[in-house]
């Protein structure tokens, strides 16, 4: 992830400059939409995490994505039902088991999904999340974010 998008993401995320989710939406607007009905799946924020921020950044980009590429959010679907910690400066081993099970999802109906989140570092996240809405029976889940971060190795020893 470059410099410009850290700081994107750092703002919308840890400064509440949530009119940034139309910055990224706008980027985001150009990846292939999908066919068929589909509902943007913001991933969900802890409530102690939520209580703390004040919103989800991902709910906020997926609002903004859904007015572009004209469907719908559903926050509901997906729920977290295990607080986990930051994942920030965790390993990558160490972030899937963070998030192993910390998803849950209400019962399928004929949509498509898109998951939506502001980065993807190692994927831990987007993975239980969507392990989540497999296990409850949604067939065709997908995944969009904003920004890649780098590989773990890059970011830990580069100097």
């Amino acid at each position: 992830m470059g410099s410009e998008a850290r700081d994107i993401v750092h703002h919308l995320k840890y400064q509440a400059y949530t009119l940034l989710a139309d910055v990224i939406a706008d980027k985001m607007r150009r990846l292939p939409k999908p066919d068929g009905r589909l509902i943007l799946v913001p991933v969900p924020l802890s409530p102690k995490r939520l209580r703390q921020r004040g919103y989800n950044q991902a709910e906020a980009i997926a609002q903004a994505l859904a007015l572009r590429w004209k469907c719908d959010v559903d926050s509901d679907v997906l729920v977290r039902i295990r607080d986990t910690k930051s994942q920030t400066k965790l390993t990558p081993d160490e972030r899937r088991a963070n998030v192993g099970g910390a998803f849950a999802a209400a019962p399928p109906n004929p949509a498509s999904v898109i998951l939506v989140d502001d980065v993807l570092t190692t994927g831990a996240t987007l993975v239980a999340a969507a392990s989540a809405l497999q296990d409850a029976g949604w067939s065709s889940v997908r995944a969009v974010t904003f920004a890649r971060a780098l590989p773990f190795v890059v970011r830990v020893e580069s100097p």
